[in-house]
């Protein structure tokens, strides 16, 4: 799913908890995705407790973070996305931790034919890493972090024979079947 509310129910019109979600037979839901912050207008304090409602349904929770081009261009990457990544993060079980996946998503290059270059992925991607490690001890060393500011066939070998980059999180790419295989290709 690409959302689920932090509530398990009540009068929340609109909006799909977790019990709903695994009725339907969902395993994973995507938490924190630049629209719902940039779009929808989704605090951090918001994206935390949605991702504790999901993993405490027993669902995997993949937790989106990433800079926009102003925070970008201010020197803010790192201070962003760690305060995205500990925001939801902190306190977290090691059960819990085993759950998630951590999806970078510059918001600059969602949509916009802009990518990040391997090597400014390979930064972000570590430095989330290492916060991880810092706040989860192996538990968080081990979190899969996934790059994704459109990754397409052209970039997606260079960008996932980096270190700190475990796969993708696939947007439009996902939407032409010779161009998503062309990403599964780059992946084994």
């Amino acid at each position: 799913a690409q959302d689920a509310y932090f509530e398990p129910s009540g009068a929340f019109t609109g909006e799909v908890s977790t019990a709903m979600l695994r009725d339907v037979g969902v395993r994973c839901v995507i938490i924190g995705h630049s629209e719902r912050r940039h779009v929808i207008g989704e605090t951090d304090g918001l994206t935390a407790r949605k991702v504790r409602a999901v993993l405490n349904a027993g669902l995997s929770c993949i937790l989106c973070v990433g800079e926009t081009m102003e925070e970008r261009k201010a020197g803010r990457l790192d201070e962003v996305n760690l305060r995205q990544t500990r925001s939801a993060v902190e306190g977290l079980s090691a059960e819990h931790v085993a759950r998630l996946t951590i999806a970078y998503e510059p918001v600059w290059a969602i949509g916009t034919g802009l990518t990040a270059t391997p090597a400014d992925a390979q930064e972000a991607h570590a430095m989330i890493r290492a916060a991880m490690a810092e706040m989860q001890g192996e538990a968080g060393r081990a979190v899969r972090i996934l790059y994704g500011g459109s990754m397409k066939p052209d970039n997606a070998k260079e960008l996932m024979a980096q270190p700190d980059i475990d796969g993708g999180l696939i947007g439009g790419a996902s939407l032409k079947a010779e161009d998503f295989m062309s990403i599964v290709r780059a992946a084994l």
